[in-house]
């Protein structure tokens, strides 16, 4: 059987009520996904504290991620990459809006 290849930039819808969280592939204790922001932020108060660690790659547009401990800000433009160590509180500050920020997320 021949392996299918799909494009990480395809099929993002036209309007994004809500951030887009997609499964590519999930295996073991490994989880990768696309994530398609378009002026989303983290809702007022909340933060991500995930159980494992994030590598993330930010592959388009524009962003911002505020960390809890230090509130440091941390801004991201396309090939800028980062790895958020396990219960690291974090959220999405700001993305650029009117334009689909794409991340690609790997989950350890």
């Amino acid at each position: 059987m021949k392996p299918l290849s799909t494009n990480i930039f395809a099929d993002i819808p036209e309007q994004l009520s809500d951030e887009l969280f997609e499964c590519i592939i999930k295996k073991d204790n490994v989880l990768v996904e696309r994530i398609v922001s378009n002026g989303h932020v983290t809702p007022a108060g909340q933060w991500y504290d995930q159980k494992g660690d994030e590598w993330v790659i930010l592959l388009q547009g524009q962003a911002t991620l505020l960390f809890e401990k230090n509130q440091q800000l941390i801004n991201l433009i396309p090939g800028d990459y980062l790895l958020i160590p396990a219960h690291t509180r974090h959220r999405v500050e700001w993305t650029l809006p009117d334009f689909n920020t794409l991340w690609l997320a790997v989950h350890l």
